[in-house]
């Protein structure tokens, strides 16, 4: 099964990064993000990916075409113009870099590489999202649901006490944050159907949009609800948050051997 990941946006809000690079691409430790999404998925068994590039995709595809020097040992003997690599791991991926288009919307996006999906049932997932997602259960609740698609969803704590104020300003209430007062929010790691192609038709649709909520009006969207970590990187601070996780060595999406 194959493995689409959206890299496209254009990471406005973690501008002092995003200018240089796509989102994706932002590092966390010696590689970026996107790089960790796939290593988690890859450890799962599933190493077939379709990246849905756009804004400076060209980054995303120059990162790839030199993905096997960056990971192994070379030397140059510049007396006889050769080089040799000393292979010491390659990762056993098979990387589809498609360029969606600057301006395109996530369902869109999806649109344009369906040539790359065919008639099969795909995941699908957020290009700046980590977490320790069980993949091969959220498969499991996928297929039992017998619907279009299935969504991960996780319990987005509430971080600030909840005061509720009458019309003459008497408090009458006040209720700390607590963990499960959060909302439930969707979070990537789905899984679709190819049905969901006929749901988008055009290039502008968003995914989380119209096709959504049509879906859910068909009934034909099921919820995977995440227990375990999940971080996604729309700032700089929660870049720090990720990268404090990974020099601490103990990150809790790391899933793979070294």
């Amino acid at each position: 099964m194959k493995v689409v990941i959206l890299a496209g946006g254009l990471g406005t809000r973690i501008s002092e990064e995003s200018h240089l690079r796509p989102k994706p691409m932002i590092y966390i430790g010696e590689m970026p993000i996107l790089v960790h999404i796939m290593k988690s998925y890859a450890a799962q068994g599933f190493t077939e990916f379709v990246i849905c590039a756009g804004y400076k995709q060209e980054v995303i595809k120059e990162y790839f075409a030199h993905y096997f020097l960056y990971n192994n040992d070379v030397t140059y003997d510049f007396s006889t113009n050769e080089r040799i690599v000393h292979k010491r791991s390659c990762d056993d991926w098979k990387v589809t870099i498609v360029d969606t288009g600057l301006h395109t919307g996530t369902g869109g996006r999806v649109r344009r590489i369906r040539s790359f999906i065919g008639d099969e049932p795909f995941m699908l997932t957020y290009g700046d999202a980590v977490g320790d997602i069980d993949v091969k259960k959220l498969l499991e609740s996928h297929k039992q649901s017998g619907k279009i698609g299935t969504i991960s969803c996780y319990n987005l704590a509430k971080t600030k006490g909840v005061v509720d104020v009458s019309q003459d300003g008497t408090v009458l209430s006040f209720k700390e944050k607590f963990k499960a007062d959060g909302d439930l929010i969707n979070i990537g790691f789905a899984i679709f159907e190819p049905q969901i192609f006929d749901y988008i038709t055009d290039d502008a649709m968003m995914l989380e949009d119209e096709p959504m909520r049509k879906l859910v009006a068909d009934g034909q969207l099921s919820a995977y609800v995440h227990k375990g970590f999940w971080q996604c990187m729309d700032t700089m601070r929660e870049r720090e948050i990720l990268e404090n996780y990974w020099n601490s060595g103990s990150a809790p999406w790391k899933n793979w051997e070294e």
